[in-house]
């Protein structure tokens, strides 16, 4: 599908059906969020596909988005609560070793980007992280739509609860946004047979030259 018309097709699914995604689509959903911009390119989140319907009704207890249960599969971004030196210096390990290049060709880099991370506080490298997840988002959002895949964006969810149940807080993880993907249900969405309302792209861009 072409990407213009494929964007044009996609909304935010209000029900699904109870058709599920093959594995070979969802695994190329996925390759296509591994692949997201990142700042740095360094990902401070992680993604969890959840396909488990029991732990998804133990999520829905504390979100009012029905889509939890009712999508194929649900997927979790989570961001770091904070940016430690143990994390850099794997990252940076993980650049040499990816590359082919020796440690301390990096070390400008650390000094001089990675490094300053760790001089904001913890609230604000996870603000940071939060922020490269919706990034994140943004991308799987585009991809399920080029699948022909329904998804939905969702916050509206306690996400403490939603990190005890997950065991996020071990992990130094906090749950961030949600996406539901899955089949749109067209007799039971009206939203599915409505056009879609953007503002004029007049109103909305505007091209500085």
């Amino acid at each position: 599908m072409d990407l213009l018309d494929a964007l044009q097709w996609r909304y935010a699914a209000k029900k699904y059906s109870e058709k599920k995604i093959p594995d070979e689509i969802l695994n190329r959903i996925i390759s296509s969020i591994h692949l997201s911009a990142s700042s740095f390119g360094m990902q401070p989140y992680r993604i969890f596909v959840i396909e488990n319907q029991q732990l998804r009704k133990e999520l829905s207890v504390f979100s009012f988005n029905p889509q939890i249960i009712e999508a194929s599969h649900l997927i979790v971004f989570a961001a770091y609560n904070s940016i430690t030196q143990k994390r850099i210096q794997e990252y940076l390990e993980l650049i040499a070793t990816e590359r082919d290049i020796p440690l301390q060709n990096l070390a400008e880099f650390k000094e001089k980007v990675l490094d300053g991370l760790l001089l904001k506080s913890d609230e604000e490298n996870f603000n940071w992280a939060a922020k490269q997840a919706y990034l994140a988002l943004g991308t799987a959002l585009i991809a399920a739509a080029t699948e022909k895949i329904d998804a939905t964006p969702m916050e509206g969810f306690n996400a403490e609860n939603f990190d005890d149940l997950l065991g996020f807080k071990e992990k130094g993880l906090r749950t961030v946004v949600l996406m539901s993907v899955g089949y749109r249900s067209e007799n039971d969405d009206s939203y599915s047979k409505t056009k879609k309302v953007r503002w004029h792209r007049d109103e909305l861009v505007t091209v500085l030259k």
